[in-house]
């Protein structure tokens, strides 16, 4: 079941109620899970731009969609590589500043994932 995000503030999100301090990923069962920030930030020195072997992380069979909070700054991007792998995957990847990608997920149908960056 796809939780419900409550809101943001820079530094945490709540989800179901629950004040959340780090980034997660939303799995399609709606298993809530700490971002593997460490996978993006070996290859290019930086979590905001998410790599391949991050883009695998949260890669889930059956995903058709991806909704990605970049912070509230709107900083976090995919790689080409990440684009790519998700194009092959035919999952539609959506980013937003985090605000607008909590919107955007809690209106959304269907099989979906999220990934959301809490602060920049």
């Amino acid at each position: 079941m796809k939780p419900r995000i409550d809101g943001t503030k820079f530094g945490s999100i709540t989800i179901d109620g629950s004040d959340i301090e780090r980034d997660v990923f939303i799995r399609l069962s709606g298993e809530i899970k700490k971002r593997k920030k460490k996978l993006s930030k070996a290859v290019f020195g930086t979590s905001h731009i998410i790599s391949l072997d991050e883009a695998k992380h949260i890669f889930e069979k059956g995903a058709e969609r991806l909704i990605i909070g970049s912070g509230h700054n709107g900083n976090v991007t995919l790689s080409e590589e990440a684009a790519d792998y998700f194009k092959k995957k035919a999952v539609q990847v959506d980013l937003f500043p985090t605000p607008a990608a909590i919107h955007q997920w809690n209106k959304a149908k269907g099989a979906i994932i999220g990934l959301f960056h809490v602060t920049c």
